[in-house]
């Protein structure tokens, strides 16, 4: 992705070195998290992991990164100026308004208006305060754990927060999503499932951009969607576990998330994306 030398956007919030100030986990703040990391984008259980490991408490030290570090903040910076750039013009065409998000950075732990999470949880968006959290260690993590390597793999985990964005802004997630103590977890599970693969759709409408831009290089759109191969449900948990358990999806399979991010990318328009109202995923 040609990115370095571009705008790079103010919404960012580096808390990196900070920790979490309240007790990670306790509480109601940690059932919320755990509950919007399991709709949103992480597996609950490296959240529990995560929540019995991560310090109780932060300190004031100044945060020194590393020079790799560095050039990571200043892509999903110029990334983030991107999505908003996208959706802002998408909006307006809408005769919508665009309320951008605030990125923030963490190492650690980080506090947000839906509890307290460590990195394990990997990045997530909250509708609580409308920011997206990424610790840039989740970068190594992609590329090793999870096969994903290059930078438009991590722009594509950046687009799909972006995404569960714009579904707060359209109503979609309030609309759509049912109160979880009226249905059984599976049921719960089917609308996380079609949550999460509109976000996808969303960050492929946003690659499509992009690539109206003249930003994407050879072997962009292969690199987002291994990335999206690799975070489904299907694949990480045969990697996991040895096989899968499709009642207990959240995000769908690897080939729903490819097709839906493709689908984004091909229409570059929100109609389209109605993952809901799909009788096909």
């Amino acid at each position: 992705m040609k990115w370095k030398g571009r705008r790079e956007s103010s919404n960012v919030e580096d808390r990196r070195g900070m920790g979490s100030k309240t007790l990670v986990g306790g509480g109601i703040g940690g059932i919320v998290i755990l509950l919007l990391v399991t709709l949103l984008g992480g597996n609950p259980s490296d959240l529990l992991n995560s929540m019995m490991n991560a310090p109780e408490s932060g300190t004031n030290a100044p945060y020194e990164e590393s020079a790799q570090e560095k050039e990571l903040s200043q892509f999903v910076s110029v990334v983030l100026a991107d999505t908003e750039d996208v959706w802002t013009d998408v909006f307006k065409k809408e005769g919508l308004t665009y309320k951008k998000p605030t990125l923030v950075l963490y190492s650690g732990s980080v506090d947000s208006a839906c509890g307290t999470a460590g990195s394990a949880v990997g990045p997530f968006y909250c509708p609580g305060d409308q920011k997206l959290y990424i610790d840039l260690s989740f970068y190594e993590e992609l590329k090793q754990k999870f096969k994903a390597p290059g930078d438009f793999a991590m722009a594509y985990v950046i687009a799909h927060e972006v995404g569960h964005h714009v579904q707060t802004l359209l109503g979609t997630t309030e609309k759509e999503m049912p109160n979880r103590q009226q249905v059984s977890q599976n049921e719960y599970n089917k609308y996380s499932v079609r949550l999460e693969l509109q976000a996808d759709y969303l960050a492929g409408v946003w690659a499509s951009h992009a690539k109206d831009m003249n930003l994407l290089e050879k072997g962009d759109l292969e690199e987002a969607l291994n990335a999206a191969n690799a975070v489904g449900d299907d694949n990480i948990q045969k990697k996991a576990q040895g096989y899968a358990v499709p009642e207990s999806f959240t995000h769908g399979t690897s080939e729903q998330r490819k097709r839906w991010f493709n689908k984004g990318f091909q229409s570059g328009t929100i109609e389209g994306g109605d993952t809901f109202s799909a009788k096909n995923l």
